[in-house]
């Protein structure tokens, strides 16, 4: 197996529970580990993952149709993930450093993870 690791996606989405979230939106970024099986060593990326592909398609994703949750959204961007041939596990984490808490904190964090059935 090979892992892949994708940091610090970053795109705004409209995501939350309270109304000022979802009118407002907020950024969110988003860290991804995909596990694919490589059954060459060929130097090709038909072999792999195309993770600026991917990059867009998480972007897409974030600031697609609002959810509550962003244990939602991370369940969503974990399909998108999956969906990539030829991935066979993946971790997603998002972020929510703007996170609407009334005390300091630095980040709220959901992680997900699942594999191809």
């Amino acid at each position: 197996m090979v892992t892949i690791g994708l940091s610090g996606v970053r795109a705004r989405g409209f995501h939350g529970v309270f109304p000022e979230e979802v009118r407002e939106g907020q950024d969110f970024i988003v860290n991804v580990e995909v596990q694919i099986e490589r059954q060459s060593a060929e130097d090709d990326l038909e072999t792999t993952v195309d993770y600026g592909g991917l990059a867009e398609a998480l972007v897409a994703d974030i600031e697609g149709e609002p959810v509550n949750l962003i244990e939602t959204l991370a369940s969503r961007l974990l399909c998108t993930c999956l969906a990539a041939p030829p991935v066979r596990a993946a971790t997603v984490t998002v972020h929510k450093p703007s996170a609407p808490i009334r005390v300091p904190f630095t980040d709220v964090t959901v992680t997900v993870t699942g594999c191809r059935s």
